[in-house]
């Protein structure tokens, strides 16, 4: 039964994810039928229904799949590289990074919005360098629980770095604060460019990884013996998750809580074959971006909420409630 159950997950999550998708082109500020929209996507429509559909919804609504896709996959990658259920890319320092980065670039540049993305794509990246660097320096080689504490301190040290800048330069935190609460009003096409071969390769070089990675998860040691390059699988694990979150920072903002919620339910639902979680997180991110940002922009139209702070209102309780149910663990 539970195998006919996985058989049919993938086909459902993507019908799930199409039928979002297609609601999130209807419903806004102005409704349209689906006649309309599909009349819109195809060469005929309204023009400037066509004009709605095809440069604000449809590159919000594809920008809000990649993300979750994005986000949910890097989350994985960490908590199995990690070996720490609870590992996010908020958790590491990668957001924090990214975030300092984009506040540093607004107290320097104040005007050069353009150039945002890539100091946040930078900044993320070199916080994961930083991370790894300060792992291997404080115990002399690459493992689990360094990894996680320093990006524990370097995230916290970020986080204060850039309180310190929003209270020197107070006029770049009005520009900061849409940054870091994150969503994806004002998403263009030429936004997604980049971003979109970054995530789906990356997902797609996760899937290519998963072998190695379910032996990994069965300790250094076992992998090692296994022919596993455990340092080298690892490090390109670590980089890879950061990657994708890093593509997901340039045009979304800080989103919290999708890396560390996907992959628990992607586990509920399939268990922990990464060979088939990795698509799984992947499409179940997707569908839950989606899905906050549709939620967002229709519960309390005409005001829109972003979907950073509703998907930080689903997260908060789900990882307090994991933190109960493995009270004992932590003990």
């Amino acid at each position: 039964m539970k195998s006919m159950q996985k058989r049919f997950l993938l086909p459902f999550l993507f019908l799930l994810l199409i039928g979002l998708g297609f609601c999130g082109l209807i419903l806004g500020s102005a409704r349209f039928s689906f006649e309309e929209v599909r009349a819109a996507l195809g060469s005929s429509g309204d023009p400037m229904i066509r004009l709605i559909v095809l440069q604000l919804r449809l590159p919000r609504v594809v920008g809000a799949m990649l993300a979750g896709c994005g986000l949910a996959v890097s989350g994985l990658l960490l908590q199995s590289a990690t070996g720490n259920d609870l590992c996010s890319p908020n958790i590491i320092g990668v957001n924090s990074g990214a975030g300092l980065a984009v506040m540093v670039m607004l107290c320097l540049f104040p005007m050069a919005f353009a150039g945002l993305p890539l100091a946040a794509f930078a900044g993320a990246l070199a916080t994961t360098l930083l991370v790894l660097g300060i792992s291997v320096s404080a115990s002399g080689h690459q493992s689990r629980s360094t990894v996680l504490l320093a990006g524990v301190a370097v995230s916290s040290l970020f986080s204060a770095g850039i309180s310190f800048l929003s209270q020197l330069f107070p006029d770049a935190l009005a520009s900061y604060s849409a940054f870091s609460v994150g969503g994806f009003s004002g998403v263009k096409p030429a936004d997604l460019t980049l971003p979109s071969l970054i995530i789906l390769g990356g997902v797609a070089v996760a899937w290519i990884l998963a072998p190695q990675l379910n032996l990994l998860c069965l300790g250094d040691e076992i992998a090692a013996s296994l022919g596993v390059r455990v340092k080298a699988l690892r490090l390109i694990s670590l980089i890879l998750a950061s990657a994708l979150c890093a593509a997901v920072v340039t045009y979304a903002g800080l989103l919290g809580f999708v890396g560390l919620i996907v992959p628990h339910l992607a586990r509920r639902l399939v268990g922990h074959d990464l060979r088939i979680l990795v698509p799984v997180s992947a499409l179940t991110g997707a569908n839950l971006v989606v899905l906050s940002d549709l939620a967002g922009r229709t519960l309390f139209s005409p005001a829109e909420l972003p979907a950073g702070i509703f998907l930080a209102m689903l997260g908060a309780p789900f990882f307090l409630l994991i933190l109960y149910q493995r009270r004992g663990r932590y003990a």
